[in-house]
C-alpha cells in the first residue's frame, strides 16, 4: 500500500548552492552579431579557441529567413529564388516534344505486347 507522505521526501529543494559549483564551470565564448535587410539582430555564441574563419559569415535569420551579415550597414542582399519546378518541367527542359511522343508510344507499345494486346513484332 503507497503512504501519503511526499515524492520529494528527504530532499533539500533550493537548499544547495547553485551555479557553476553544480553545473561546471561556462566554456569561453565570444558574441556574433548578425543583421539582415530589415534591421533584424540574431545573436549566435561561439566558442572563443575557435578560427575566425570558421565562424560564418552570413546565416539565415530566424525571424524573417532572410540571409544575415555581420556588417550591420551593408547587410546581404536577398537572392532571388527561382521558382518550383515541377517533375514535368525538369522532363520538358531535357526532351524535345517529339522526343517525348517517340517514347511515349514505346513505352504504350510494350504495355500493349505485355497485356496481350499486340503482337511483339509490330
Amino acid at each position: 500500500m503507497a503512504s501519503g507522505g511526499s515524492a520529494i521526501r528527504g530532499s533539500r529543494v533550493g537548499a544547495g548552492p547553485m551555479g557553476e559549483q553544480d553545473r561546471g564551470f561556462h566554456a569561453d565564448r565570444i558574441k556574433v552579431s548578425y543583421w539582415d535587410a530589415l534591421g533584424n539582430e540574431t545573436v549566435r555564441y561561439f566558442a572563443a579557441s575557435l578560427p575566425d574563419e570558421e565562424i560564418p559569415v552570413t546565416i539565415d535569420c530566424p525571424s524573417s529567413g532572410l540571409p544575415a551579415g555581420r556588417d550591420r550597414e551593408n547587410p546581404p542582399s536577398v537572392v532571388k529564388l527561382e521558382p518550383y519546378k515541377t517533375h514535368l518541367a525538369y522532363v520538358k527542359e531535357r526532351r524535345t516534344e517529339e522526343e517525348a511522343e517517340s517514347l511515349l508510344e514505346e513505352a504504350l507499345n510494350q504495355l500493349r505486347v505485355r497485356r496481350g494486346k499486340l503482337s511483339p513484332t509490330n
